[in-house]
């Protein structure tokens, strides 16, 4: 019996896993060299930025490798603004957004950088 009660606790730790992680939502690595001090979606094409993310973050800002909790964003297509603190801003167009999902932004996928 008690072995039983073991090998069902450990099956029911090890399905627990991918429970949590679905609930992790959708999240951006910021994989360029800089912070990000804003960061807006729109549905890809359309010019309609939504508000700024990095609001959700502690700090209001993304270094360099952190992950930022994305919100109120339905999975799809997005294009994306992206803000840092010296007032430099670029677009990265069609980000696919997956539902609890991890999606980056690098150096090489920013476009139409202004300061």
């Amino acid at each position: 019996m008690r072995r039983e009660l073991i090998i069902s606790g450990a099956i029911l730790f090890a399905m627990s896993g991918p429970l949590v992680a679905r609930e992790k939502g959708i999240r951006l690595w910021n994989l360029t060299t800089a912070t990000i001090s804003n960061f807006q979606l729109s549905p890809a094409g359309q010019n309609a930025w939504g508000p700024n993310q990095t609001l959700n973050d502690k700090d209001k800002e993304v270094d360099h490798d952190e992950r930022l909790r994305i919100t109120e964003v339905a999975p799809g297509r997005y294009d994306a603004k992206v803000g840092y603190p010296d007032g430099r801003a670029c677009v990265v167009r069609d980000i696919e957004i997956k539902a609890n999902a991890v999606f980056s932004i690098a150096d090489k996928d920013l476009r139409d950088c202004s300061k």
